[in-house]
C-alpha cells in the first residue's frame, strides 16, 4: 500500500473499545499500535484490530474527517463499521 493519508478506527473487540485515528502511513501506524508502541489509549486499553479505514487525498481533509468522527455517537462509528465489515475482521493484513 502506498503511503497517503488515512482515518482508520480500531477495536479491542467486535463491539468493544473504539479508537479513531488519523495518519500519513497507514501500514506503520497500525504496526506501531499492535506492538504496543503507540503510547497512550491504544495501549491501555488493548485496542489493537484494524476494523475501519478511508484513504484520503491529503492530510487536510483526513485531519477534518477524523475530527468529525471522534464527535460522533458511538453507534454512529458502529453503524459506520458494520457497513463495510460487519464481523469487525481485523483488515490489517488487507493492506499490508
Amino acid at each position: 500500500m502506498i503511503k497517503q493519508p488515512a482515518v482508520y478506527i480500531l477495536a479491542s473487540m467486535k463491539n468493544g473499545t473504539l479508537y479513531t485515528g488519523v495518519t500519513s502511513d497507514l501500514v506503520k501506524r497500525i504496526w506501531e499500535h499492535k506492538n504496543d508502541l503507540a503510547r497512550g489509549f491504544t495501549k491501555r486499553y488493548k485496542v489493537h484490530n484494524l476494523v475501519w479505514y478511508e484513504l484520503h487525498g491529503n492530510m487536510d481533509t483526513a485531519i477534518e474527517r477524523e475530527k468529525n468522527i471522534k464527535e460522533w455517537k458511538r453507534a454512529w462509528k458502529v453503524k459506520l463499521i458494520e457497513r463495510e465489515n460487519p464481523n469487525w475482521n481485523d483488515l490489517y493484513n488487507s493492506i499490508l
